[in-house]
């Protein structure tokens, strides 16, 4: 009997992820493509054959997705498997007609082909959207069992963009374990602040691998989700944070509805800044779809070393990359930050892009007048670097949660802007984790 023939749709992540655990030693699948998109660069390679397994002596090789069509073809594909993440609903059904017009069958791996058991307790972060506030929720969460005494170890949704033998298990407990892996910034963003707190953090290829190295060293997995997918782990205990300042969202993005769905705990984050119809709207979405879930809200505070460089300057606000592009959103801490301290202008960064960030505009036209941190490649970094530069501004405004200084050179005085997770109420995410 012929083997089925797949391909996974993907960006370096959940797809790898999907094919790890349940395709590569299935027996009576073929795994002939990976697509990719989202991130600059990631197509044009294979995934390897050390990472593969033995039925893929060759690897599997990676398309651009805009071969989609052509590949289900001359590959004769029966199915195709999407498996990335923080699309609208529209957009995946979009993708199933292609699909589905091209001939083959459209899939979605659920959690249960998909989940892998800890053998150590495990706690989930996860959101509705790309920007919702995973980062700062994480820490909390760590910061908190920490003071219990707890060895908390997080697992960072998977970054790979270099080379995938050399990323199947990464850890990062020092700086210097940045410059080891060649992080990018986008990477540097999720890692940094972890290590800044004295937590050790893995991330990778192969998410098995990973999870049994960090079980020899934690009391308890904190797994650190990236964009809004679901968690690799099974989680012991669910967290899901949802935006109030992007209504509606928990409701028509995919896989954030999930998340949304199966979270014990959801936080709405950034009730500070948000619309109070738009923290009811959530609370009540949150009753109708999730009638048992614990709701906690929570402000999302920021903090600015030297506010006296933004009063009365004209700013250039340099907001997190994958927050402003997929994730979609106008404006984030260091924005926040500019309205707060008095900046007399936003300048709008446009007219002096260059190179990888000029494509950047071209791609996510909704960016506006902020520069996304974007750094996949060294290219980009230096396209970055020259962008900053060349901008005619008073005051750079780093709203990202790294020092970009580290990374770039930037000749002009630099504010950066730190944000946390601050509970309102009588509930408090102490209150759930001591009950955990």
């Amino acid at each position: 009997m012929a083997r089925k023939r797949v391909l996974i749709m993907g960006a370096a992540g959940r797809d790898f992820h999907n094919f790890n655990v349940f395709y590569r030693n299935y027996p009576d699948v073929e795994v002939v493509a990976f697509t990719a998109t989202q991130i600059p660069d990631i197509e044009g390679r294979t995934y390897p054959a050390e990472l593969a397994g033995p039925q893929y002596p060759n690897g599997i090789p990676i398309y651009p997705e805009e071969s989609l069509v052509a590949l289900i073809q001359s590959e004769k594909v029966d199915e195709v498997v999407f498996a990335y993440s923080d699309v609208a609903h529209s957009y995946v059904m979009h993708k199933a007609a292609i699909v589905n017009g091209a001939g083959a069958d459209f899939v979605l791996l659920g959690s249960k082909h998909t989940f892998l058991k800890s053998t150590k307790p495990v706690i989930a972060i996860c959101a509705v959207r790309t920007g919702a506030g995973k980062s700062q929720t994480t820490r909390r969460v760590s910061e908190i069992l920490r003071a219990k005494g707890k060895q908390v170890v997080a697992i960072r949704h998977p970054m790979p963009y270099g080379d995938l033998v050399r990323q199947k298990v990464q850890r990062f407990a020092e700086y210097a374990d940045l410059e080891k892996h060649d992080c990018t910034i986008e990477e540097r963003e999720e890692y940094e602040p972890h290590i800044d707190m004295g937590t050790i953090v893995y991330a990778g290829v192969d998410y098995e691998a990973i999870l049994r190295q960090a079980e020899q060293e934690a009391d308890v997995i904190l797994w650190d989700g990236g964009n809004n997918d679901m968690p690799f782990y099974k989680p012991d205990l669910w967290i899901t944070v949802a935006d109030p300042h992007r209504p509606g969202h928990e409701t028509t993005y995919y896989p954030g509805e999930t998340n949304f769905r199966k979270a014990d705990v959801l936080i709405i984050n950034k009730v500070d800044t948000a619309d109070p119809e738009n923290v009811t709207s959530i609370r009540n979405q949150a009753k109708a779809l999730n009638p048992n879930a614990i709701i906690i809200e929570a402000d999302s505070p920021i903090d600015v070393e030297d506010p006296s460089l933004i009063k009365g300057k004209r700013v250039l606000v340099i907001e997190d990359g994958p927050t402003l592009t997929h994730g979609g959103m106008k404006y984030g801490a260091g924005v926040v930050a500019a309205k707060q301290f008095g900046a007399s202008e936003i300048i709008d960064p446009r007219p002096w892009a260059t190179g990888r960030i000029q494509e950047t505009f071209d791609k996510y036209p909704d960016i506006g007048h902020l520069l996304p941190a974007m750094g996949y490649g060294d290219d980009q970094i230096r396209d970055l670097e020259t962008t900053i530069r060349d901008v005619d501004c008073d005051t750079v405004i780093i709203g990202t949660p790294i020092d970009l200084t580290k990374i770039v050179q930037i000749d002009k005085p630099a504010v950066r802007v730190r944000y946390s997770l601050r509970e309102k109420g009588n509930l408090t995410l102490d209150d759930v984790l001591a009950q955990f």
